[in-house]
């Protein structure tokens, strides 16, 4: 009978197959192709394992050879077959933009589709499909066919300036110096259930009573350093200049005085206040980067600020506002630990995290 060669790990590979295991940021594939080698360096049979991270087992065959091979190298994704994109960066944003921007008010359609779009796009000189054009908005996050909001991007001419800054930032930070993404988060819910929930059961999923008890709201600031992924944030009373520049002191006495610091702030009424300005220029220090008008998903603060929304806030349970607050910086503070700089690229699409 034919028996899977060993598997020997080094002091080094152990370690970082454990830490990918247990880091709650680990994309599903890389954690169980990381299980399948920590397995296999335990003496566990393939068949075994197979059963364990729910893989066939010659896809656990093949990432035991994989690793054999290459080590931690060979688990990651090999190149995909095919040419390069057809759209760059540039063409990727025109489509944002376009797909964003309101149309003429005297047009009797009110809202864009995907085939008047790839039209409009067509006369720009991106010849782009109807079917193309819905992949890469959907990848960005953006539908067509789904109205929530209520304010669209306005018509900025600094809007490529700024988003092409922005994004310069993220990819590369300038020599000496820190990068932050600051915002607030405002009008959190303190909700209470009236009833608890039901557990998930084989069959049945989560079980919610509707009805809950208000306990007010609480609101945050925060800034995230974008090539460390920490995240720092105290809970506020006011939305007010005050609160923001009282925020910046804080900040400023922890960042080494020999840095600089580049911050991106959207355009919010705390963010561009005279008052706001005059602590900026008593601080030559900070160079502020203004994300376009109605652009905040260029701000790197809002991919945090939707983890929060999707581990903390959407199904919490909360007895009071303190108690809601206590957990949201309790979560940070947890998060920290494992932070990572979110991978932003020059493509053009908005990362999605999971």
């Amino acid at each position: 009978m034919w028996t899977a060669p060993a598997i020997t790990l080094t002091d080094e590979d152990r370690a970082e197959l454990t830490r990918r295991v247990a880091a709650h940021k680990t994309p599903v594939r890389a954690c169980r192709r990381s299980r399948i080698i920590l397995l296999a360096a335990d003496g566990v049979p393939s068949r075994q394992i197979s059963a364990i991270v729910g893989m066939h087992e010659s896809n656990v065959a093949k990432w035991r050879n994989r690793f054999r091979e290459k080590g931690l190298a060979g688990l990651e994704d090999a190149p995909r077959p095919g040419g390069p994109r057809r759209f760059g960066h540039d063409e990727r944003m025109a489509m944002a933009a376009a797909a964003t921007s309101e149309r003429d008010p005297d047009d009797p359609v009110a809202t864009w589709d995907y085939l008047e779009l790839a039209k409009r796009l067509w006369g720009e000189g991106i010849e782009v499909s109807v079917s193309q054009l819905w992949r890469i908005l959907t990848a960005m996050d953006i539908r067509l066919d789904k109205v929530r909001g209520w304010l669209n991007r306005r018509d900025d001419p600094g809007f490529w300036e700024r988003v092409r800054d922005v994004c310069g930032l993220y990819l590369k930070a300038p020599e000496r110096a820190v990068v932050l993404s600051v915002d607030e988060k405002t009008s959190i819910q303190a909700k209470e259930r009236k009833h608890p929930d039901r557990a998930v059961a084989p069959g049945r999923p989560r079980r919610r009573e509707f009805e809950y008890v208000r306990h007010g709201t609480a609101s945050l600031v925060a800034a995230m350093d974008v090539h460390t992924g920490t995240v720092v944030a105290r809970p506020i009373k006011r939305n007010n200049s005050a609160t923001f520049c009282s925020f910046l002191d804080a900040i400023d006495g922890t960042v080494d005085a020999e840095l600089a610091i580049h911050v991106i702030l959207d355009n919010g009424s705390s963010h561009v206040s005279k008052e706001t300005k005059a602590w900026f220029a008593a601080h030559p220090r900070w160079v502020v980067h203004y994300t376009p008008v109605h652009a905040s998903w260029v701000n790197q603060i809002e991919l945090f600020f939707s983890i929060l929304q999707r581990k903390v806030i959407r199904n919490g349970n909360f007895t009071s506002r303190d108690d809601l607050v206590a957990k949201l910086l309790a979560f940070i503070t947890n998060y920290d630990e494992t932070a990572k700089p979110f991978a932003w690229t020059y493509s053009g699409d908005p990362l999605k995290v999971a």
